[in-house]
């Protein structure tokens, strides 16, 4: 994308991208690539978000049980407003268990780590995460932990391999080109061959999820589709977005190095000491270096980098420099670290971290070019909108990962490398 901003000189360009035509109607967009342009994506009078989650192409509903979830919803679909507000309900009935139960899975992942850096001297947090988040997630939404279940230990390989499912038009392997292309990118893989892990999933969240799909009913949802939907919430919007979200927090902090972590270290004590040595919410607001570095590594490597929407009618598209004129119809792509590493809003330091840049006034002014959540930091998810309806709890658990680590640690050190959906980060000594 930089390559192409480059070469036509403009921050606005048109170009095709993955996939191919036996998946994607149309592979045309206009790319939105700066500050200024990239927020028409979050305009719901200007543009349509129905069936374009994922871009260009979209999943069989055979996926999610027949039925168009509602990151596939426009807003102005009755469905839409169900979904969500359902989604809003188990927030907030579960408001209480979050803390708890992040403090107690993630404190039992930090002590394998000790051990198995004893005993090996290094400890790949993603593989942990991949379990622990799994199973806090299951903890703090229903109360109901999916080892505990008829799932075991195996809902997050069922949870990875429906994910690829849906998402391997866009995936790398790093296989050879030759056969990369007709295996990913070429067709859909066949629903059939993931049904088995689905099925097991869905099992688990019809059992767990009763109240919710009480609440549901009560909203005029189906308990069928309302289960697929808190399913999917769950698994590919939570589950999918913590596999990706700790462990970039976790790369930018180990990179942020031992003197920023002694300041993290200085707040992040005397908050909880304050409250009494409790991890409460309101001593998580006291820390405003910690929330500033949680949103500086959103800001960095937002785990959700695509955005889409399409034109409901021609209109005008601003840069920084000039005006675009865009057709009713036409698809609009946004590559978010384009427009959050934006150097004409951040400055000579857009692309590094700056741990402490959204602390005091002037800081929090640019929060509202922070956009990892489909809509600005300073602004609200609501039924109207197609903003994440965890934006909130994101935030909390990224910083609650900083606070666990800091309350047991005075620094560590890591190893940061690239996995399949974002960054790879393997310990290798804590203090």
């Amino acid at each position: 994308f930089e390559s192409r901003v480059e070469k036509y000189g403009s921050t606005v360009v048109r170009i095709n991208v993955p996939p191919g035509p036996f998946m994607a109607r149309d592979p045309r967009v206009v790319a939105v690539l700066d500050a200024k342009s990239f927020p028409v994506l979050f305009d719901v009078d200007k543009v349509e978000k129905k069936n374009l989650f994922t871009g260009t192409y979209m999943p069989s509903t055979s996926l999610t049980g027949g039925f168009r979830v509602c990151s596939y919803l426009d807003p102005s679909e009755p469905t839409h407003t169900k979904v969500k507000q359902l989604l809003f309900s188990l927030l907030a009935s579960r408001k209480d268990a979050f803390i708890p139960a992040f403090r107690s899975h993630f404190s039992s992942l930090l002590a394998t780590v000790e051990s198995q850096l004893v005993l090996s001297k290094k400890s790949n947090f993603n593989t942990l995460n991949d379990a622990t988040s799994f199973e806090f997630i299951g903890d703090a939404y229903f109360g109901v932990l999916p080892s505990a279940s008829d799932l075991g230990t195996t809902g997050p390989t069922k949870a990875a391999k429906w994910l690829i499912f849906q998402l391997h038009p866009l995936v790398t392997l790093g296989l050879p080109m030759i056969l990369e292309e007709p295996l990913l990118h070429t067709v859909h893989l066949p629903p059939i061959l993931v049904s088995g892990d689905y099925k097991a999933l869905y099992k688990y969240f019809y059992a767990a999820a009763t109240k919710a799909l009480d609440t549901a009913e009560g909203l005029g949802l189906k308990r069928d589709e309302a289960c697929h939907n808190l399913l999917f919430a769950t698994v590919f919007n939570s589950y999918g977005g913590l596999k990706v979200l700790l462990p970039g927090i976790l790369a930018r902090i180990a990179g942020a190095g031992e003197k920023f972590h002694q300041k993290l270290v200085a707040e992040i004590r005397a908050a909880v000491a304050d409250a009494g040595g409790k991890v409460t919410i309101e001593a998580l607001e006291k820390m405003e270096l910690t929330k500033s570095a949680v949103w500086e590594a959103l800001r960095l490597d937002p785990p959700v980098k695509f955005q889409y929407g399409r034109a409901k009618a021609d209109m005008n598209i601003e840069s920084h420099d000039a005006v675009f004129a865009v057709k009713k119809g036409e698809m609009l792509f946004g590559y978010q670290p384009c427009a959050t590493r934006d150097p004409r809003v951040f400055g000579s330091t857009a692309r590094e971290f700056v741990g402490d840049r959204f602390v005091g006034e002037e800081g929090r002014k640019l929060l509202q070019y922070v956009y990892w959540s489909n809509g600005r930091e300073t602004e609200s998810p609501s039924v109207d909108n197609k903003q994440c309806p965890g934006k909130n709890l994101v935030v909390l658990v990224g910083r609650l990962l900083v606070v666990e680590l800091f309350l047991r640690y005075d620094t560590f050190t890591a190893d940061v490398g690239v996995d399949l959906l974002g960054t790879k980060v393997e310990f290798t000594g804590v203090t």
